[in-house]
């Protein structure tokens, strides 16, 4: 496969992937011996993955994609700190990645712990909490609407807290947000569905589009 270049042949491609893992048709490219002979030179992957911690989510089977292929960052509930932002942009800045996926699942245990605090105001323990402190700022729009924490669907605050995230990066790394704005790069904010294992767009961040 020629390596994408552009944000909307990145894209293209990760769709791609996912239909052919759906379909239980999967190619495991770029996974044979002299491919990774290849690459021991130097790696140049086609996307940033910013996902989940999640067992059921790895990133490199969901999209069908080989070794070389993705840079896959993951944090418990793609929460976000400085080191997740310096990996997503030394993809995107030194490797020359033209596409950032956030990567969001639903049933999402950090999503469930953060609004189970804010129903009963009690955290968890340990470092655990660390998870849940980043999670509850992206939630709290809807937890504060007026309607009861327990009446709200886990999975809305799933979708809130995965484009929230997905903002976030544009907002606090300038490096990414200036490779979005010169059309360079754009970062998209993807819905994983567990049972059948579809990645849908939910946000776009630049331009994705084929053709523009």
């Amino acid at each position: 496969m020629n390596r994408p270049t552009t944000p909307a042949e990145a894209w293209a491609a990760l769709v791609a992937g996912n239909q052919r893992f759906v379909s239980g048709q999967m190619q495991h490219p770029s996974q044979d011996a002299a491919h990774r002979t290849e690459l021991s030179a130097g790696q140049a992957p086609f996307a940033v993955v910013f996902g989940c911690s999640d067992s059921r989510v790895a990133a490199e089977i969901v999209f069908d994609q080989g070794l070389g292929d993705t840079f896959v960052v993951r944090t418990a509930g793609h929460v976000i700190d400085t080191t997740v932002l310096g990996s997503i942009e030394y993809g995107v800045e030194v490797l020359g990645a033209p596409l950032v996926v956030v990567l969001g699942h639903d049933h999402c245990g950090a999503v469930t712990a953060a609004a189970q605090a804010l129903a009963d105001g009690e955290m968890p323990g340990g470092l655990v909490r660390a998870v849940v402190d980043r999670v509850i700022p992206s939630i709290i729009g809807l937890a504060s609407s007026g309607r009861p924490v327990s009446s709200l669907a886990v999975e809305d605050l799933a979708h809130e807290h995965l484009t929230a995230t997905a903002r976030m990066l544009t907002d606090y790394s300038a490096a990414l947000a200036r490779r979005v704005a010169d059309g360079t790069c754009a970062v998209v904010a993807v819905e994983y569905t567990l049972a059948d294992g579809t990645a849908s767009l939910a946000e776009a961040i630049g331009d994705v589009e084929p053709g523009r």
